[in-house]
């Protein structure tokens, strides 16, 4: 049987990394999944590659009527949603703290932090009238043991950390569970900006240097978390900080 048949999910930065991942193994498990990203010839490309299952969106995370209009979308397309990955997110270069302007800091916040503000507005309401959903926040291991040069990048994360745990001590009376999972870095579209340089074999060797199981994450690695957190199989599982991470915060 299908891990996830007859669910409905939102998945946010769906259209690559770590939410194609997820989505992609979502929609194999059984689920309809509506694949939100700021790009949307991307979410329609992974879309289209997955059949009438999936449903693209454009979404600019950030603003709080886009959010809403994704809801109302999948709303109508799929049906109310039980699942909601927040997984859309975004970093500045890795440099000093104080070399990051403000409006870098801003993006930085609005999108890995606000963006669960607007989406809980948008989602939480329906999910209690069900008496039952799961909201799953891409956190990071940044927001647990923090890299110099990405101290905003890793504040944010220490938020979306901390508000998987709070909202789950809030919505669990409702039926909601709430949780987070905290990646390693992986060799996303971002990599060049965490690392700071250029992506070569060496600078990603500095980086698994520090992992115990010597490589770094992977859309595979954090997809079959999401899968598990999702399920009915961790039923009684909320408020965690799930870190997928080959060992790093060890």
């Amino acid at each position: 049987m299908s891990t996830l048949k007859n669910k409905i999910a939102i998945v946010t930065g769906g259209g690559a990394g770590f939410g194609e991942g997820i989505a992609r193994l979502f929609v194999k498990e059984g689920a309809k999944v509506l694949i939100a990203d700021l790009d949307l010839e991307r979410a329609k490309l992974v879309a289209s590659s997955l059949g009438e299952a999936a449903l693209p969106i454009q979404c600019d995370v950030s603003n709080g009527l886009d959010v809403q209009k994704t809801v109302d979308a999948c709303v109508e397309h799929f049906g109310p949603p039980q699942i909601i990955v927040n997984n859309a997110g975004t970093t500045h270069r890795n440099q000093p703290m104080l070399d990051v302007d403000e409006a870098t800091f801003d993006r930085v916040f609005n999108v890995n932090v606000k963006s669960i503000f607007h989406m809980a507005k948008a989602v939480v309401p329906l999910l209690i009238k069900q008496g039952h959903g799961t909201i799953i926040n891409i956190g990071s291991t940044a927001g647990l043991r923090p890299r110099p040069g990405l101290t905003w990048y890793n504040a944010s994360k220490g938020a979306v950390n901390l508000l998987s745990k709070s909202m789950a001590a809030e919505l669990g009376p409702h039926g909601i569970r709430v949780n987070a999972i905290c990646p390693v870095m992986g060799a996303t579209g971002l990599i060049e900006q965490f690392l700071g340089t250029a992506d070569t074999p060496e600078a990603r060797a500095r980086i698994t240097a520090g992992i115990p199981l010597g490589r770094m994450s992977t859309p595979h690695d954090v997809a079959q978390a999401a899968l598990y957190l999702a399920s009915d199989a961790a039923a009684f599982i909320t408020g965690v900080e799930l870190p997928v991470d080959g060992g790093r915060t060890i």
